[in-house]
C-alpha cells in the first residue's frame, strides 16, 4: 500500500528527471510487456534498457557519455530502493521497481525457446556457463556468448559479432558506465531488438554469484546485503552516501524553488 502522501504510480508511459537523469514509472509487468513487444515486432529495431541505480547516477556525475548513454534510452527502470527513496524525496511519487534480474528472468520465463539470447560479459567461461543453464531453465536459443573483458579497440568486432548473431535479447554485462555505453554507441550495428546493461545479472545465472535472499530483494535493500556481505564490495558503499547527498541537496533546492 503507498503512502498516502504519495502520488501513486501512473499508467505506465509517464518519465521523471532525477538528478538530470530519466526514470520511467513502470512496474515489472509493464516492462515484460514492453519489451516482449519490441523484442517480435516487424520490422526489428534496436532498444536500449537501462536498469538505474544509485551507482549509476553517482558515476554518470563524471562521465559525460554515460550521461548520454541514459539519457537516450528507451526504457529506464528503477533497479533498487535507492532509486525508489529518491523519487519520493524530489517528486512525491511512487516509483515501483524493475530490477535487472527479475527483467531478464522474466523474459526467458515468458518466451522461452522462441527466445534467441546473447550472452556478453562477465570473466571468460562464465557467459558461457549462464547460457548452457538459461537453455537448461528456460529453454532459451542461445544466439551467442562473448565475454566483457575485451578493449575498446576491439568494440566493433565484438559488435559485428553480436549483430550477425540475430538475437532478440542482448545481456550486456561489463560494469555500470561501460555496458550502458557499448549499448547505445553501436545499437545499430547490434540491431538487436533489446540490448540490456544489466551488470552481475551473468554470473548470477552462470552460478558464479549469488541472489540476495528472497526477503532482501522484497524489502528492496539487497544492495546493502551484498555490500556488507562482500569485500570487494565494500569500496562501493561511499557512492551510496554520496548518492544519499545529491538528493537532499536537490530536494533543498527544489524546496527554495517553492
Amino acid at each position: 500500500m503507498s503512502r498516502p502522501d504519495l502520488t501513486p504510480p501512473p499508467p505506465s508511459g509517464k518519465r521523471l528527471s532525477l538528478l538530470n537523469l530519466p526514470l520511467d514509472v513502470v512496474t515489472l509487468e509493464q516492462t515484460l510487456d514492453r519489451l516482449g513487444d519490441w523484442m517480435f515486432r516487424a520490422p526489428r529495431a534496436p532498444h536500449t534498457v537501462v536498469t538505474l541505480n544509485p551507482e549509476i547516477i553517482v558515476q554518470a556525475r563524471t562521465h559525460p557519455e554515460f550521461v548520454d548513454a541514459v539519457q537516450e534510452a528507451d526504457l529506464v527502470t528503477a533497479d533498487g530502493v535507492g532509486i525508489v527513496w529518491a523519487a519520493r524525496q524530489l517528486h512525491r511519487q511512487e516509483v515501483p521497481r524493475a530490477p535487472g534480474y527479475d527483467i531478464v528472468r522474466g523474459l526467458m520465463e515468458r518466451h522461452g525457446p522462441e527466445l534467441r539470447v546473447f550472452f556478453l560479459g562477465a570473466k571468460p567461461g562464465v557467459a558461457e556457463q549462464a547460457a548452457q543453464n538459461a537453455v537448461r531453465d528456460f529453454g532459451v536459443q542461445v544466439a551467442g556468448v562473448h565475454h566483457g573483458y575485451f578493449d575498446p579497440a576491439e568494440d566493433q568486432r565484438v559488435a559485428d559479432l553480436v549483430g550477425a548473431s540475430r538475437a532478440h535479447l542482448v545481456l550486456t554485462a561489463m560494469g555500470a558506465g561501460r555496458q550502458e555505453v557499448f549499448n547505445q554507441y553501436w545499437r545499430q550495428v547490434l540491431a538487436a531488438p533489446v540490448l540490456i546493461g544489466c551488470g552481475g545479472v551473468i554470473d548470477v545465472l552462470a552460478g558464479t554469484a549469488d541472489l540476495a535472499p528472497a526477503w532482501t530483494r522484497k524489502l528492496g535493500v539487497e544492495f546493502i546485503w551484498r555490500v556488507g556481505l562482500d569485500r570487494k564490495r565494500w569500496n562501493r558503499a561511499p557512492r551510496l552516501v554520496q548518492f544519499v547527498r545529491l538528493v537532499q541537496v536537490e530536494r533543498r533546492r527544489l524546496a527554495r524553488q517553492g
